[in-house]
């Protein structure tokens, strides 16, 4: 796997690391929005004393970070493949450019050996068809990584998400609150088991997580700022239209997604974008912040 010079460095002197997805960038926001995405995920991880690490297939090699030629072709959008898990190889064996999602950046963390990861929001149960479910639950349920965000994306089905995560055996622990966030906004009256205050705390947590011989993810979920957090209802209003309009369109498969955010963004005057570039930075800074923690207990560790 390719690592940018800084993220050798940062690894070699046992540094903090925190991974970003590309997938976001490439075909979640749109330009300019995605740039400005990049740059504010990546300045709060620095922020916080870690390394931020973009993954993605960059002509058919996994890479950990993008150069800034590499970027600035992700963020243009042109010819670059959607990844997730079950894709990687393909993209190799293609020489393909390939951003990763949820799923396929938990591949990578776990080839890379990084712990923490840093998201908007993962993807889960779909509304109206059950049997669409990502391929980020599978993954999350087998692969050893601490995931931030801020819940699932609020065009899924909620409540059949957070059971199915149950099911699959991943902790959602919540970052100082009680409740899953509605990713856009901050209520949705589901109530999590666990809720930890520190980033020190939710590291124990991890470590006592491996400890246990737990092989699947730890789930770390934020609300987004409360001063660009969107009304609850205003969000389910604007996903039901989006989901209609979508289905009007036949959209089907990959494209639903980005369709649906783009549709939201303009039922909500741009608001939902406004949120969305901030929870990513909300989420990039404490999970740099946890990834600190984790580093700090290895050193001391080895220092005893």
């Amino acid at each position: 796997m390719r690592r940018t010079a800084v993220i050798e460095a940062a690894f070699a002197r046992g540094g903090a690391v925190v991974a970003l997805e590309s997938s976001v960038l490439a075909q979640g926001l749109l330009p300019p929005h995605n740039r400005e995405a990049a740059a504010r995920m990546m300045a709060a991880v620095e922020a916080a004393g870690a390394t931020p690490a973009i993954t993605a297939i960059v002509r058919g090699v996994p890479s950990l970070g993008l150069e800034p030629d590499d970027l600035e072709r992700f963020l243009a959008r042109t010819g670059v493949r959607k990844v997730s898990a079950r894709d990687l190889g393909i993209a190799v064996a293609q020489q393909a450019d390939g951003a990763t999602t949820v799923a396929g950046t938990l591949t990578m963390c776990a080839l890379a050996g990084i712990e923490v990861f840093a998201t908007g929001g993962i993807g889960g149960v779909h509304r109206d068809a059950p049997f669409d479910e990502s391929a980020d639950l599978v993954e999350l349920s087998r692969t050893p990584v601490i995931v931030v965000c801020a819940g699932a994306k609020s065009i899924l089905d909620l409540p059949a998400t957070l059971e199915r995560l149950e099911t699959l055996g991943v902790p959602v622990v919540g970052y100082r609150t009680r409740e899953l966030p509605g990713f856009f906004s901050v209520h949705t009256g589901l109530m999590l088991t666990a809720t930890l205050d520190t980033p020190a705390q939710i590291a124990d947590a991890w470590r006592a997580h491996r400890a246990m011989g737990c092989r699947g993810a730890m789930l770390v979920v934020q609300p987004p700022p409360a001063d660009v957090a969107l009304p609850e209802a205003l969000v389910d209003e604007a996903t039901v239209a989006a989901l209609a309009a979508a289905s009007a369109a036949g959209v089907r498969g990959g494209a639903v997604t980005p369709f649906l955010l783009a549709d939201i963004q303009q039922r909500t005057a741009g608001r939902s974008v406004t949120a969305n570039l901030a929870l990513l930075e909300h989420n990039a800074a404490l999970a740099g912040q946890i990834a600190v923690a984790l580093a700090v207990a290895r050193f001391d560790a080895a220092a005893t």
